[in-house]
């Protein structure tokens, strides 16, 4: 199935809200107009964001409609969580799904999923985002611009991968990572749980969980 097919896949329109409305967020509305063009059938409602004023100074045609904290489930609405922080996607994910909410999948026109890629619920897949084959990919979790996945690797839910990341084959990485842009990984290295590596860093081996890292190789820091 190629990436505008899975688009398309539904024949009724849902109404979709952008949750956060920070610089993610408004990078998000933007991919959201791209799928839109390329047949998603989606009627953009507006943003959800605790601070009710944060796009007052910018040019969207639909601002912050609510906020976070109230916010109700209707039956036809979907929600794409815009946020990059793993423990902020998580505690947030687990407090809307348990109101009812529903969330979509988001995955660019110009991203390139391969065979047998398993993805789980609210997947941000962003512009030139490049995904083999037979990889697994859990819930929420967020691949930005420019990211390569190769074949057979893992990423635990709540993960984000930033800009330009190159993520090679049998790489697993654990829930709740975070990795900085332009993080690159050798063949069969893996990254534990809540761990984040630094800007240009370069992952080689095995990264013990909840440890920031940063370096060429990557090394603990801090």
């Amino acid at each position: 199935m190629s990436t505008v097919d899975t688009l398309v896949t539904n024949n009724f329109m849902k109404d979709i809200l952008i949750i956060g409305a920070g610089g993610f967020g408004r990078e998000v509305y933007g991919f959201i107009q791209h799928a839109i063009k390329a047949g998603a059938q989606w009627n953009f409602k507006g943003f959800l964001d605790d601070n009710i004023n944060m796009l007052d100074s910018f040019n969207y045609p639909k601002k912050v409609v609510g906020t976070i904290k109230d916010y109700q489930p209707q039956e036809n609405e979907y929600c794409l969580l815009a946020i990059a922080s793993p423990i902020v996607k998580k505690n947030l994910s687990a407090m809307l799904l348990e109101r009812g909410a529903k969330f979509e999948t988001l995955i660019h026109p110009f991203s390139a999923i391969g065979e047998n890629v398993k993805i789980g619920i609210g997947f941000i897949s962003c512009p030139f985002v490049s995904i083999t084959c037979d990889s697994v990919i859990g819930d929420f979790v967020t691949i930005n611009t420019g990211s390569t996945i190769g074949h057979d690797t893992a990423l635990g839910s709540f993960t984000t991968l930033s800009a330009g990341c190159d993520i090679t084959g049998n790489v697993k990485i654990g829930e709740g990572v975070f990795l900085a842009s332009n993080v690159t990984t050798v063949p069969k290295a893996k990254i534990g749980d809540w761990s984040s590596v630094g800007l240009n860093s370069f992952v080689v081996g095995k990264l013990k969980e909840n440890k920031k890292y940063l370096g060429n190789p990557a090394a603990p820091f801090m």
